[in-house]
């Protein structure tokens, strides 16, 4: 194994705690609102605030530490994370827990980012999209091992231990971090008005438009994947770790395949092919469990889902490298910014779906976000082409594109 790869696996566990952090609270809703005596729509706005705070500060912050060494500004923003993590621990009440966890999302977007930048300049030629997929592997292994192990372990000593335990491995990755990974330059400074100048790009809006919908469908319905799991298609309790890690399983392989797809086949077939696939998993899971389907049913839909849903990862986030590629950082860190944005706008449609509609709709509201993204897909794809041909290159590289 080359040097490079084996860093670029330790980036990808570093995402994996900070992935825990963020997702591991759709897995413990639950217990969140029967413990702090709210509703399970409020506890699910803490997806919202993490995401919304991640989404506003990080490319503030990233602009902001653009001239710092790429390793210890990564080193820095895990303490951050590492400190937020400790205090959800420690302090108590809903309030607390909420400063907590802005601190976190602040720590949090810096780590990402950085790590993502990092992954892609130190990856062997050829293989920076692989590099990005194993980074953002690293993101969909939190639901393989961080929620199904978060819901475990907030059964057993309580779901602030969850918390506590990122914590420690935190600590542990500092250090690792600190000796392993090399130095790598910031990128040229680009202020913050520049990079919102970007979003003038026609290109680079749609492409971030995407992103919104693809992400914003899917977070609809995984915010509260546990308690419609658990109300709606009749998992029990003692099933429901095993559903979610079944679900994480899907999503590696899926964000795998996304990275391997994309370097072979292209952009445009990976991403429209996964997200179609992922409409179809939302209509097949609705209508499983209108018909009282078994639960073995259901839970190969969700994999079908998850499967689907996380091929669109690392295939988006090069798509964007690739549409502004002088602009690497700043356009990763808007695509974390917009991810995190759709994240929260999902939580909150999807809260108002359960609160006004029903529990069982959310996967019919998440249907309509990933078709938008489809039809956004769609139209980016054509302009590429058409400023291709303009160029007078050929067409087959306009499709790869």
């Amino acid at each position: 194994m080359k040097a490079s790869t084996w860093k670029v696996y330790f980036l990808a566990i570093v995402s994996f705690l900070v992935g825990t952090s963020e997702y591991v609270i759709s897995g413990i809703l639950d217990k969140i609102s029967d413990t702090l005596g709210i509703s399970i729509t409020s506890a699910g706005q803490l997806v919202t605030v993490f995401s919304f705070i991640y989404a506003i500060c990080t490319p503030v912050l990233m602009a902001l530490t653009a001239k710092i060494e790429r390793q210890k500004l990564l080193v820095g923003a895990l303490g951050i994370f590492v400190l937020a993590n400790i205090l959800s621990f420690v302090l108590p009440g809903f309030g607390l827990f909420v400063f907590a966890r802005v601190l976190m999302a602040l720590g949090a977007g810096m780590v990402v980012v950085t790590a993502l930048d990092i992954a892609a300049k130190i990856a062997p030629e050829g293989k920076q999209a692989s590099s990005i997929a194993t980074v953002v592997m690293g993101f969909t292994t939190s639901l393989i091992i961080g929620v199904p192990l978060g819901r475990m372990i907030a059964a057993a000593y309580g779901w602030k231990s969850v918390f506590g335990f990122i914590a420690i491995m935190g600590l542990l990755a500092i250090f690792v971090l600190y000796r392993a990974i090399p130095q790598v330059k910031g990128d040229a400074p680009v202020p913050l008005t520049k990079q919102l100048a970007l979003l003038k790009s026609r290109k680079v809006a749609l492409g971030l438009s995407i992103t919104f919908f693809w992400l914003g469908g899917y977070s609809i319905a995984y915010t509260y994947i546990s308690p419609y799991l658990l109300k709606v298609a009749g998992i029990n309790e003692g099933m429901l770790s095993g559903v979610l890690l079944a679900f994480g399983v899907a999503s590696l392989i899926g964000s795998k395949f996304g990275g391997y797809s994309t370097d072979k086949w292209g952009v445009s077939f990976t991403l429209i092919g996964g997200m179609l696939l992922h409409i179809a998993a939302f209509l097949l899971l609705s209508a499983a469990v209108a018909l009282n389907s078994s639960w073995a049913v259901v839970v190969g839909v969700l994999i079908l889902w998850s499967f689907a849903a996380w091929s669109s990862g690392p295939t988006q986030q090069y798509n964007l490298i690739r549409i502004e590629p002088n602009y690497s950082g700043v356009m990763l860190g808007l695509n974390q910014s917009t991810m995190q944005l759709s994240m929260a706008a999902g939580a909150g449609i999807g809260g108002l779906a359960v609160d006004q509609v029903s529990l069982s709709s959310i996967p019919w509201f998440g249907t309509i976000g990933v078709a938008i993204a489809v039809a956004a897909s769609l139209l980016l794809f054509s302009w590429i082409r058409q400023e291709v041909r303009k160029e007078g290159m050929p067409q087959e590289h306009a499709l790869s594109d």
